[in-house]
């Protein structure tokens, strides 16, 4: 039988249960009603009549007068029409008798007393009549409610019975089988795929439970096929990450040690064995690199830790691993997001790129240091050969006098830059601190490109109060940097146009800013702006550098422990700033 086969049975007895009492309810309602009705009809009336009548004797003075007597004989012609009760109509007749005598003309005034009195003895005994039957009919109508309210408890404890029967066994007919689908369902999802469910009948209980049986058999048969596969691609990943030379470190969304490779347990001294799923929160208080490395997290700067017998040099990156999730947004769309199932740590062995940079730093700054020498002796001997006590020169050789000085000077330029670029990067920068007006380093850095400016027509404007606090900086170096920002700036700008140099005070830090409005700078160069050799490509108008002196800049801010910046769009020029902490 068909579960909706069921459930309208089901449903139709109830109705039927619910038709049953309440027709019952209604015969015995409807039998109480008739009795009221006969005990407040009839009796009451003929009281009512008995009652009238008295008032009209009681009212009027013997002898009565024809409206008194009209009115008399009416309510007498209403009572002789309401008998209904043993006995009142001899009452009744002796009452019709009474009032023919004292309506008999020329009758005195005693026998009309005498009339009267026999009315008045038959009223009260229609009274008595009435009363006492209704007194009867109150007890028969009170045991008629008496049975049938015990016929109703009864009929409501059977139906009481059959109801509560059927709400407690008639669930369980959808319940339980719904109760065993839940837990085969739930062993599904521990993948339990051997879960079976057995339902005897034909309905579509039984039809789900043939399905689902299917269903388990295979998955089953899917997960003993890919369970081998799965586990050879899990040993081939493990194998992959124990080989390789890089530290690697996983853990899960819950902070636990889901892997580490054997470069990793060396350098942390952990045995994978003994760690994997434990609290990487508590194990980093008990090591110290391990503490590092969580702390630190994504960074650009090497760790340097001992390893391999010597000291050696480690780039730290940090990934999330993201999973792909879906969330159900309405009825009929699924929404695919990505949520975090761990993070992985991997520390990249640079030692070698570390030694081999070391080694052209010093074989920079060797050449650089050689290198100034010379020039500098041929600088020398340009000056003396422009001299004319040494001798005159003609025209062609003055030009080539010229463009040998700016080479010269080209070149004594970059090994400069090149000396200072190695020492920031040996460490060996050598600053001298002291106390220095902002004001001041503006100026002397506007002086040193003056000549420069006015060969192009360009106005140098500073912006600034005379009453600056003092900054703790070397003075030569922050405005060497200072004097870069303007040579790129007029570098940048076209003639007859403006550089505008700017001092505030702002938050404790005193900010420089150079700001040109030349062509700007492209927003995916500004990121790269401050890298060792790196130059904005040009249209071939303008002369570019070695691409070293934003680089040196950002050493020189940064070791007087300031910061360095751009701002800039194409069409609106280009700001170039730096801040630096006020003295104490």
């Amino acid at each position: 039988m068909k579960i909706k086969t069921k459930l309208r049975l089901g449903f139709g007895f109830l109705f039927v249960v619910v038709i049953f009492f309440g027709a019952i309810s209604l015969y015995y309602m409807n039998k109480i009603s008739v009795s009221s009705k006969v005990i407040l009809k009839d009796n009451y009336e003929s009281m009512k009549y008995a009652r009238v009548m008295r008032t009209i004797l009681d009212d009027n003075e013997l002898p009565l007068a024809k409206a008194a007597k009209d009115k008399l004989a009416a309510q007498l012609h209403l009572e002789e029409k309401n008998i209904t009760e043993k006995g009142e109509g001899e009452a009744v007749a002796e009452l019709a008798r009474a009032f023919g005598e004292l309506t008999t003309p020329g009758l005195d005034l005693t026998a009309q007393r005498a009339a009267v009195r026999r009315l008045h003895l038959q009223l009260r005994v229609i009274d008595d009549v009435n009363m006492k039957a209704i007194v009867r009919k109150n007890d028969a109508a009170q045991k008629s409610v008496e049975n049938a309210a015990t016929y109703l408890i009864f009929a409501a404890s059977i139906c009481f019975l059959i109801l509560f029967s059927f709400v407690v066994n008639f669930p369980g007919f959808v319940a339980n089988p719904l109760r065993e689908f839940s837990e085969a369902i739930k062993e599904i999802s521990r993948k339990n795929y051997k879960q079976r469910l057995e339902f005897n009948g034909t309905d579509e209980f039984s039809e789900l439970a043939i399905e689902f049986n299917t269903m388990a058999a295979q998955l089953n048969k899917w997960e003993n096929s890919n369970l081998a596969k799965l586990q050879s691609e899990k040993l081939r990943i493990e194998a992959i990450i124990e080989q390789m030379q890089d530290a690697i470190i996983g853990l899960n969304e819950k902070k636990e040690i889901l892997f580490l490779n054997k470069v990793a347990g060396q350098l942390l001294n952990l045995n994978e064995k003994d760690i994997v799923g434990s609290d990487a929160m508590e194990l980093m208080k008990r090591n110290d690199l391990l503490n590092r490395i969580l702390q630190i997290g994504n960074t650009e700067k090497t760790m340097k830790i001992y390893a391999d017998n010597k000291e050696s040099y480690f780039q730290l990156e940090r990934r999330e691993i993201m999973v792909p999730a879906y969330e159900e947004q309405d009825e009929q769309a699924l929404s695919e997001t990505r949520k975090t199932a761990g993070e992985v740590y991997i520390l990249k062995n640079i030692t070698k790129y570390k030694e081999l940079d070391e080694a052209k730093t010093n074989f920079i700054a060797t050449v650089s240091h050689e290198l100034k020498t010379p020039i500098s002796s041929i600088k020398m001997s340009l000056k003396l050969m422009d001299d004319e006590r040494v001798g005159p020169l003609n025209k062609e050789q003055q030009e080539l006098v010229q463009h040998i000085k700016e080479d010269c000077g080209r070149l004594l330029k970059i090994t400069t830059e090149l000396l200072d670029l190695s020492q920031a990067e040996t460490g060996n920068l050598q600053l001298n601190f002291v106390k220095s007006d902002p004001r001041k380093i503006a100026i002397y850095a506007m002086d040193a490109v003056r000549f420069q400016a006015e060969q192009k027509h360009i106005e140098l404007e500073l912006i600034s109060k005379n009453n600056l606090p003092k900054v703790n900086v070397d003075t030569e170096k922050t405005a060497w940097v200072l004097v870069n920002f303007l040579s790129n700036a007029m570098r940048y700008s076209s003639e007859k146009s403006k550089v505008v140099i700017q001092i505030i005070e702002k938050e404790g830090n005193i900010e420089f800013s150079v700001r040109d409005f030349g062509k700007g700078i492209d927003e995916q160069y500004q990121k790269r702006l401050f890298d060792r050799y790196f130059q904005v490509p040009t249209d071939g108008n303008n002369k570019s550098g070695s691409g070293l002196g934003l680089a040196i800049s950002k050493d020189f801010i940064e070791a007087e422990s300031g910061k360095i910046w751009v701002e800039s769009a194409i069409g609106e020029g280009s700001l170039f700033c730096f801040l630096l902490p006020i003295a104490i």
